[in-house]
C-alpha cells in the first residue's frame, strides 16, 4: 500500500465524531436562540399587557 492512500485512510478514520459533535453544537446554539426568543417575544408581551390595561383602565374611569 503506498503512503498517500494510507494516509487518506487514516485521516477519514479520524472523522468518524464529527458530525454528532457538529449536530450537537447546532442543537445547543439553537436552543440558546429559542429561549432568547422566547424572553423577547414574552417581554414584549407582558409589557403591551400592561399598556393595555392601563389604558382601559384610564378610559374607564
Amino acid at each position: 500500500m503506498n503512503t498517500t492512500l494510507s494516509h487518506l485512510l487514516r485521516f477519514r478514520r479520524d472523522q468518524g465524531g464529527e458530525g454528532v459533535i457538529s449536530a450537537a453544537i447546532v442543537v445547543l446554539i439553537m436552543a440558546l436562540l429559542g429561549a432568547a426568543m422566547w424572553s423577547a417575544f414574552n417581554g414584549i408581551f407582558v409589557d403591551a399587557t400592561t399598556d393595555i390595561q392601563n389604558t382601559v383602565d384610564s378610559i374607564g374611569s
